[in-house]
């Protein structure tokens, strides 16, 4: 008989090592299908720098990650916004919600090493690695799976096949589950910056036609800079010297944190949205960018898997790892979908647009947010800080 697995995972980044963790506090069988071979971490975990809400911040709390990261995270007390071209900003307080930061900014190879650290530690997780989904079919109460692994089996049972294999999912593929697609246009280059002023807490987004310039708070007293250029001028841009390339970002972004003084290496990264147009199948579901990749402007992309990823956990808890779990996970995951994709994305392209007659408008928004605490600033807030729709349990404040 082939090896069954109450849930298994697809993919070990990000979002799919997370899941495997959250399914560690229930009495599952689990396994993680892995890309990578052991001893490697999965290419997501390079030197970009990944901004945590703060939901995410106390769900990675829960869970026993964030104490095994090897490096200090920066935290977000302040987050200020503005447009080149247009008059007024918006600036973001913590402390005007009670709260001390808004998150957490961490290198994602830190991440990913406290990810491994975590995963070792749980005595019930198989993982399959390296492993290559090859595709799945229903068989009574459980989907048989094909892989092409090293050394494993190339056959496998799951009562719930978790799709976490990024924008390009084999999974989504698998399932017959269509994506609608768009390029922005953009391509974003991420560095290590030092700027002549420390961070102290703020986090700035300095927006432009051809995408955002962000300077994030890194626990080192560097910044974490990603600055988005038109796609046809990312690879002359990518190439330019240091001096060169400081010189353009500073031009674009402005002297708020002072003369830039030094940057690391550099990594390019095109900017689709790809969002599946279902997010279940029969005992199937997608999660993280498989379901849904995102423009990063607003910082919302692992924040949102992440909520997909506690939410099924929760939904597996209480119904078990079926089709009634997807009912409910699929119900409950609705709201907050919907909320952040539109967000982000009416975000990204109207911040870019060029038009003359969309810049008093902005201005003004900008205007009306930066002095309203209350009512849209507050809720703009709380979607910043993951608190949007069914928030999961490990999300809130002091939940175990």
């Amino acid at each position: 008989m082939d090896p069954i697995h109450d849930v298994l995972i697809v993919g070990g980044g990000l979002v799919g090592a997370s899941l495997a963790i959250a399914l560690a506090r229930l009495d599952l069988d689990v396994g993680l299908v892995e890309a990578s071979p052991p001893g490697a971490l999965p290419a997501v975990f390079d030197q970009r720098n990944l901004s945590f809400a703060d939901a995410t911040v106390n769900a990675l709390g829960a869970l026993g990650v964030l104490q095994r990261l090897r490096a200090p995270g920066g935290e977000i007390a302040e987050i200020h916004v503005s447009r080149a071209g247009d008059f007024g900003r918006l600036r973001l307080r913590a402390a005007d919600y009670g709260r001390a930061a808004f998150g957490r900014v961490v290198v994602a190879r830190d991440f990913g090493q406290a990810l491994e650290a975590r995963l070792g530690e749980l005595p019930r997780l198989a993982r399959y690695r390296p492993a290559r989904y090859l595709g799945s079919a229903v068989e009574g109460d459980a989907r048989r799976v094909r892989l092409q692994a090293d050394g494993g089996p190339d056959s496998l049972r799951a009562r719930l096949l978790v799709g976490a294999d990024g924008t390009e999912s084999a999974v989504r593929v698998d399932l017959g589950i269509d994506a609608i697609g768009h390029d922005y246009r953009q391509t974003l280059l991420v560095a290590r910056v030092r700027a002549a002023r420390p961070p102290h807490g703020v986090a700035w987004e300095r927006l432009t036609d051809s995408g955002p310039t962000a300077l994030l708070p890194r626990g080192d007293g560097h910044y974490g800079l990603v600055h988005g250029v038109p796609a046809d001028e990312a690879a002359a841009v990518e190439a330019l010297d240091d001096a060169a390339f400081l010189a353009r970002v500073q031009a674009a972004f402005g002297w708020r944190a002072g003369r830039l003084l030094e940057v690391g290496p550099r990594s390019a990264y095109p900017l689709h949205r790809r969002v599946a147009e279902r997010t279940t199948a029969p005992r199937a579901v997608l999660v993280g960018n498989a379901a849904q990749t995102l423009h990063p402007i607003g910082a919302q992309g692992f924040n949102l898997g992440l909520r997909d990823a506690l939410v099924l956990a929760e939904a597996i808890a209480a119904r078990g790892p079926g089709d009634d779990a997807l009912h409910d996970y699929a119900r409950r995951r609705r709201e907050d979908r919907e909320r952040t994709l539109a967000f982000s994305d009416g975000l990204a392209r109207l911040t870019a647009n060029p038009s003359g007659l969309l810049r008093p408008l902005r201005s003004l928004g900008l205007l009306a947010l930066d002095g309203d605490h209350g009512g849209l600033q507050a809720r703009l807030a709380g979607g910043a800080m993951g608190y949007r729709g069914d928030v999961p349990a490990l999300c809130r404040r002091g939940a175990a």
